[in-house]
């Protein structure tokens, strides 16, 4: 027996590592730790909320405008295309070849006239059908693929898709339910306010890695009670604070939210007593930044976000998609798509860009929430068996018309619990 034979039949057998996770007993007004750390709890996100039957925001049709144009986008960690056709119609492909599974697309954006996967050169039209197969009958009567092999069934997987409004959504469930239905009238409201039926118009993108969860960007969006405190700009400045006229709406069993405020201008009130980031010393150099033009409700901030990962909002007269794209228990991408209308007029269009950047990585808004989203994830990092408290406004996950809650949050843990089967 060798010396390294020996060390190998000597080695102890590894234990293997299993941590029963169990929910805290007060359920949804506690968080556990680990549900933002652990690889299988994500592993299990990706297939039951993205693979499952519910339905992904894809993209807008502005950003495909002609024949052949596409967008890569990500429906999770599912990589897919979005692509105008020769009919006009837009299809939604699963962005992977039928081979051996190399992705299609490389860039985010581009035209084509069909699809060539660079590995072993399989092509494939606008709606996914094989047309081209490398050397398939061999070469010099040698190899190639079986006689029975047909084109037809071996082509791009193509996504049952719809268009609302000029929004792009797709599914991996056949047997999902029809968008509407899954939405429900409240976010669809909310969603035909800002997507009326008139033509869009692509301004631009703003993109992002955030080192934290992505579940943790969910909830920082059902959470207007962070607002009221942490964003300076947003609470000297009127945008959003505990003591404006507002709406929090859980919907869809939780799962969804609609979450507006009203601007209520710069003023000093009993509540600004409570915000010690409230600078009555403030002022703007330019008041545009914050004064809106007239449309729709004047001085309305906020939208819907439609589960798993996109919402669609208003701050001023910006117009714009945030869509949430998880790369690990530990980090996501965060993609704004900013947008107007083909017959906004060029002030209305200058408008909607300099009020873009109230948001986006640099914007005087929301990198006050990236810093603190990757201080909570090193937090429950370190403590994984440790837990959030989430009683802000009463344990309840009943409709509020005031900031100062966090019911959904608690909506969203009471539906998520059901859904993993924790």
């Amino acid at each position: 027996m060798t010396c390294s034979d020996s060390a190998v039949l000597d080695a102890p057998a590894a234990a293997p590592i299993h941590i029963e996770r169990r929910w805290p007993k007060e359920g949804y007004t506690r968080i556990p730790n680990w549900v933002y750390t652990d690889p299988a709890i994500f592993q299990k996100e990706m297939d039951v909320f993205f693979g499952g039957r519910t339905w992904n925001y894809v993209g807008l049709e502005c950003e495909v405008p002609e024949t052949g144009c596409y967008k890569r986008n990500w429906i999770g960690n599912r990589p897919v295309i979005m692509v105008r056709t020769e009919s006009g119609e837009i299809n939604v492909l699963e962005n992977r070849c039928a081979h051996r599974g190399a992705q299609i697309c490389w860039k985010n954006t581009g035209q084509v006239s069909d699809f060539t996967c660079p590995y072993h050169q399989w092509n494939y039209d606008l709606d996914g059908n094989l047309q081209g197969v490398p050397f398939r009958r061999g070469a010099m009567g040698k190899g190639g693929m079986p006689r029975d092999f047909d084109p037809k069934q071996n082509g791009i997987r193509k996504l049952r898709s719809v268009n609302r409004g000029g929004s792009i959504w797709a599914t991996f469930a056949d047997d999902a339910p029809s968008f509407e239905d899954y939405c429900g009238p409240e976010v669809l409201a909310e969603i035909d306010h800002m997507l009326p039926g008139k033509k869009l118009k692509l301004l631009g993108y703003s993109r992002q890695l955030i080192p934290s969860n992505w579940k943790m960007y969910l909830e920082n969006l059902k959470d207007p009670y962070h607002a009221t405190l942490l964003h300076t700009f947003y609470i000297t400045f009127g945008l959003w604070r505990a003591d404006s006229k507002s709406e929090c709406i859980p919907t869809g069993g939780g799962a969804h939210s609609v979450m507006v405020s009203h601007n209520e201008g710069k003023k000093k009130t009993e509540a600004t007593s409570e915000m010690s980031r409230f600078r009555d010393d403030l002022e703007l150099l330019d008041l545009e930044t914050v004064t809106p033009r007239a449309e729709f409700n004047r001085g309305r901030v906020g939208g819907a976000w439609v589960f798993p990962a996109a919402q669609f909002g208003i701050q001023a007269n910006s117009l714009k998609t945030r869509h949430v794209i998880p790369r690990s228990p530990t980090e996501h991408e965060l993609v704004f798509t900013y947008y107007g209308y083909e017959d906004d007029d060029e002030e209305m269009t200058r408008l909607r860009l300099k009020h873009a950047n109230l948001l986006g990585p640099a914007g005087f808004v929301s990198m006050d929430d990236s810093e603190m989203l990757n201080q909570v994830q090193i937090g429950v990092t370190g403590y994984p068996e440790a837990r959030g408290i989430v009683e802000m406004g009463g344990r309840d996950t009943e409709p509020a018309d005031y900031m100062v809650t966090e019911v959904l949050i608690r909506s969203f843990y009471d539906y998520y619990r059901n859904a993993m089967g924790l």
